[in-house]
């Protein structure tokens, strides 16, 4: 059984992913958020810290005895990170999955609208930042970079740092169903930087 720490529990995209590995593993789950007092546990599987990013103690207690640390957030992600990445290193958890988003490297075609890209969107440069400082620790990433998610069919492909996206949506249930199989799977997309989209949206 794995320990896994969800930061930003109370969003959409964490949220979706809680209930997904509630319901296909027997994991354990901490839920860190700064409202995360407010959710309803499942008391057998389930802890909540209600904890502010911008200082670390929280996050030290969090972070113990975790296999895997699965971020979905907003904010000022780039300081979020370097916090994150020192405690895990100090605390000595290596696996992160980080959800970034789609148009940080540019990779979005024409056809699917170049306005979403960074180069014409400077709201992305936080994700960016954010994924370089990742990929420039000495963790064991993955990064995620969604399309614009909503509620939709769930099919979907992934494509890798230097692929184009062929499509702008994707459903939430999606992202949350590939970030269960890589918290799954030890071996499935360690270093690497993945889109994911529904194709021809």
């Amino acid at each position: 059984m794995k320990n896994v720490l969800i930061i930003g529990a109370t969003g959409t995209i964490g949220q979706a992913t809680r209930h997904l590995l509630l319901t296909k593993t027997d994991y354990h789950l901490t839920l860190f958020a700064r409202t995360a007092n407010q959710l309803t546990l499942n008391n057998d599987r389930e802890t909540s810290i209600s904890g502010d990013l911008n200082h670390t103690t929280e996050l030290f207690k969090a972070m113990q005895n975790q296999d895997v640390v699965f971020i979905a957030l907003s904010g000022d992600l780039p300081k979020y990170v370097k916090n994150i990445i020192t405690v895990m290193q100090e605390v000595q958890v290596m696996r992160i999955i980080f959800i970034a988003s789609m148009g940080i490297y540019n990779e979005i075609p024409e056809s699917i609208g170049i306005s979403g890209n960074l180069q014409h969107n400077p709201y992305l440069k936080k994700y960016r930042q954010a994924a370089d400082l990742i990929e420039a620790s000495s963790l064991a990433y993955t990064i995620i970079r969604p399309g614009w998610f909503e509620h939709g069919s769930e099919t979907y492909e992934i494509t890798t740092k230097d692929e184009p996206f062929g499509g702008h949506d994707i459903a939430i249930n999606s992202i949350a169903d590939f970030a269960v199989k890589l918290i799954t799977d030890d071996s499935l997309g360690i270093n690497q930087n993945f889109g994911i989209n529904r194709p021809n949206s």
